[in-house]
């Protein structure tokens, strides 16, 4: 394994220390392989399959990872609505190992401004706590509930966030 591989399980060891440069860079199809096992490494169990997550990589208009010390610790994918000013953040997923180091606020925040629109919408399960509280502090605010919306019946939270002072209807 290259150290640009990860490990499907997280490591039960201390997080990997934080390192002095987090940066932003496309994705694509070159990435597919290392996209991959880091959304393995995200949503275990849950994780799409590789042909869900190419898919999804080709429809995507906004494909970003998020990079520190050359290895890929997260990924976001966002898609523009065409029928109005709206995007919907997709899938987002940062290394376990990786998480809680402001990098989830980063490439939220680089989407949004790769979609620059003034509605963002993304879809949560009700389970995850550390993802609402990431969206909440972002400024997005739960507007609907989705009954058995994820794999094995978990509901989802729909999640908006509305950019200037006039809202849209």
């Amino acid at each position: 394994m290259t150290k640009s591989e990860w490990k499907v399980e997280s490591s039960a060891t201390a997080p990997a220390p934080l390192s002095t440069f987090a940066s932003v860079h496309p994705a694509g199809l070159r990435d597919l392989p290392a996209l991959w096992r880091l959304e393995r490494a995200c949503f275990g169990a849950e994780a799409w399959g590789i042909l869900e997550l190419c898919l999804a990589l080709l429809a995507s208009s906004v494909r970003l990872r998020v990079m520190e010390d050359e290895r890929s610790v997260g990924f976001v994918l966002a898609e523009r609505g065409w029928w109005r000013d709206e995007g919907t953040i997709t899938l987002l997923g940062i290394h376990p190992d990786y998480q809680r180091r402001g990098l989830g606020r980063q490439l939220l925040s680089a989407a949004e401004a790769q979609l620059n629109t003034r509605r963002y919408k993304l879809t949560v399960r009700v389970s995850n706590a550390p993802a609402i509280a990431l969206y909440e502090h972002c400024d997005y605010r739960r507007i609907s509930r989705l009954t058995r919306y994820y794999a094995r019946g978990e509901d989802g939270w729909v999640m908006e966030k509305i950019v200037g002072a006039n809202t849209l209807t």
